[in-house]
């Protein structure tokens, strides 16, 4: 089946939710249209004249990245200067570019749950937990349509908790209606008071998709009048949120741990602080510039944080306060999510049957020489 932008706008938010995102970022449609076919996209760290002409050469008419071409936002589209020249180029080229930035680092499977797997981390939890908001529905069904709606509700993105899906719960009870003039009930007669066996179906739903759900609700649903009842609530997933604290397999001098970092990402070069000798076990990783969250590390029982973008007075900082830190710079510490992020795509595309081809920029983002 033909693919368009918007069907892998789904695709990529069933794995990093909007909600996820921090109130001051810029996730999404950042140029282009939803609506035009997409048979093959590129995912890239960030949108640059290089990964344009990359997009452009394979023929990616959608371009996925980490960081957001508008985070900052532009006053003026001027072609003489960036970015309106590298906006204006991409308008013209036809092609849509679409950014997951910190709902991606904050999603279960995102930037630091994929460091702390690179770096064989057990123990894992969350350094900063985060979430998007939760809704409780209660709909109440006449029994013999209870697993239809159920299903229904499931496929809208309703039930889903952690590794599981179709989570709901069900009890019965008696419902009472009276049909009036103009009604064309299901069951019962009009100006009768009728007394029906009916199930109340409970489910939680990211408050994101309560517009999808309640639709997909409605049609699956045999009554001309749908009971339901729609709750807001204080859960968070605890598996999403920024950063992430886990152990080594055995304690490491950290300068063999900052070795270890170095290969596992496959960067040229990282810069540790702390005495080489000293043992270090509880590690905190966040990708990109997470070099703020050492509070946060250290309250955890971190010995050390590996991040990027580390600044002169954080590290001193940190130092002070007995927290080692590997900076694996912030290109180093994200890149790493790409793969993991094609993958899911070209899994989901699969199971859509969607006829698209899902591939890595080759660009070297990294800004820096090392030299």
């Amino acid at each position: 089946m033909q693919a368009k932008n918007r069907m892998i706008f789904d695709l990529i938010e069933d794995f990093c939710p909007p909600g996820l995102a921090e109130e001051w970022d810029n996730c999404g449609l950042q140029a282009g249209d939803p609506e035009k076919p997409a048979s093959r996209v590129l995912l890239a760290l960030d949108m640059d004249e290089e990964v344009l002409s990359e997009a452009v050469e394979k023929e990616a008419g959608l371009v996925v990245t980490h960081h957001p071409l508008l985070l900052k936002g532009i006053r003026q589209i001027r072609e003489d200067r960036h970015p309106g020249r590298l906006l204006a180029r991409i308008i013209r080229s036809g092609i849509t570019v679409y950014a997951a930035h910190t709902n991606l680092d904050s999603a279960a499977r995102g930037v630091s749950a994929v460091l702390a797997e690179k770096l064989d981390l057990t123990g894992v939890r969350v350094l900063r937990p985060g979430g998007e908001k939760f809704l409780k529905l209660a709909v109440f069904v006449p029994p013999d349509h209870v697993d239809a709606v159920r299903e229904a509700l499931a496929q809208a993105g309703a039930g889903w908790i952690g590794n599981y899906s179709h989570c709901t719960f069900t009890a019965g009870g008696t419902g009472t209606f009276r049909p009036l003039a103009g009604a064309n009930p299901y069951i019962g007669r009009v100006g009768n008071l009728e007394k029906v066996e009916e199930a109340r179906l409970e489910t939680i739903l990211p408050a994101r998709l309560a517009g999808r759900v309640l639709e997909t609700m409605f049609s699956a649903h045999p009554y001309e009048e749908v009971a339901y009842d729609l709750y807001p609530l204080e859960n968070r997933p605890e598996n999403t949120g920024i950063g992430r604290l886990g152990r080594l397999q055995a304690p490491l001098p950290l300068g063999e741990f900052a070795q270890k970092v170095r290969e596992a990402l496959g960067v040229p070069a990282v810069r540790s602080g702390g005495p080489a000798e000293r043992l270090v076990n509880q590690v905190a990783v966040c990708g990109g510039s997470g070099g703020d969250l050492w509070p946060l590390a250290l309250a955890g029982g971190a010995d050390v944080l590996v991040t990027g973008d580390i600044g002169y007075h954080g590290a001193r900082d940190m130092l002070a306060a007995g927290m080692c830190f590997v900076d694996a710079g912030h290109y180093g510490t994200e890149r790493v999510i790409l793969d993991p992020l094609a993958g899911h795509l070209r899994d989901r595309c699969r199971e859509k049957g969607l006829d698209v081809e899902i591939i890595v920029s080759s660009v070297h983002g990294d800004p820096y020489t090392y030299v």
